[in-house]
């Protein structure tokens, strides 16, 4: 699997596939793999016809592992995107996050649109802005002895995806302490890339797809239906969605 390095941090990323460029950015205590492997999306968009990058995020996967929550600054993860496009020569891509992924993408839109030709935010919707996804209750469910020690639900679903991905814990827990800046509404209003938000009707941590679109001007909602934080990712409607989506960027 090859690596780069942004400053003193090593980066996992794969590289797929021929043609426009799209680089897809997981979710928290996920992977480039179980986030966009397993659920073809890699395959699915390289049979489309796309180049296909994904990398770690740092913390995550076969990428660095630091325990500084101060080292997980939304931006400064943000930067590992536009380090990894740098690091590949590309100066302009479409990229698709979910949950924290999203998160760091739309940083990356309102910081830097001359290198987005469109954002896809998948897993959010007004908990960009008014809080959502994981809290404190998350980071102490990653650090207690066990699962079996979890009383917090939210706590119990992260702590086992964790367990299942056999995730740095401690990492995680670091990285959910020092990138929970949230976009203020204005930030937001001032994305001006063509952006998709797509959040699964049951989710209850992305909160809702049509808020967070009555704020970023010209945004498309798509609501993947019976579909909660973790099952959406996957999904056809959310696949014939992007796909769709990205036809109409040429």
């Amino acid at each position: 699997m090859p690596s780069f390095h942004n400053g003193a941090v090593e980066i996992a990323y794969l590289d797929e596939g021929e043609g426009d460029p799209i680089l897809l950015v997981h979710g928290f205590a996920s992977t480039k793999n179980v986030n966009w492997v397993y659920p073809a999306w890699v395959s699915e968009l390289k049979k489309n016809g796309r180049r296909v990058i994904a990398l770690d995020n740092r913390g995550h996967g076969d990428s660095a592992k630091l325990y500084d929550p101060e080292a997980y600054h939304i931006g400064t993860m943000a930067g590992d995107v536009s380090a990894l496009m740098d690091h590949l020569n590309i100066e302009r891509a479409d990229i698709m996050g979910y949950s924290l992924g999203s998160r760091m993408t739309a940083w990356l839109a309102r910081s830097q649109p001359q290198r987005l030709r469109s954002a896809i935010f998948g897993g959010i919707g007004i908990g960009l802005i008014e809080g959502g996804g994981p809290g404190e209750n998350v980071a102490a469910a990653l650090e207690a002895p066990s699962l079996e020690d979890v009383t917090d639900p939210v706590g119990r679903t992260f702590r086992a995806f964790a367990d299942q991905t056999r995730s740095d814990r401690r990492a995680l827990a670091a990285c959910l302490r020092g990138s929970r800046r949230l976009m203020t509404a204005d930030e937001a209003a001032g994305i001006s890339v063509p952006v998709l938000i797509a959040v699964g009707s049951a989710d209850d941590i992305a909160g809702s797809a049509d808020a967070l679109g009555k704020i970023i001007p010209g945004s498309q909602v798509l609501n993947i239906a019976n579909r909660d934080h973790m099952r959406a990712v996957g999904d056809k409607v959310y696949k014939t969605g992007v796909l769709d989506f990205l036809s109409r960027r040429r």
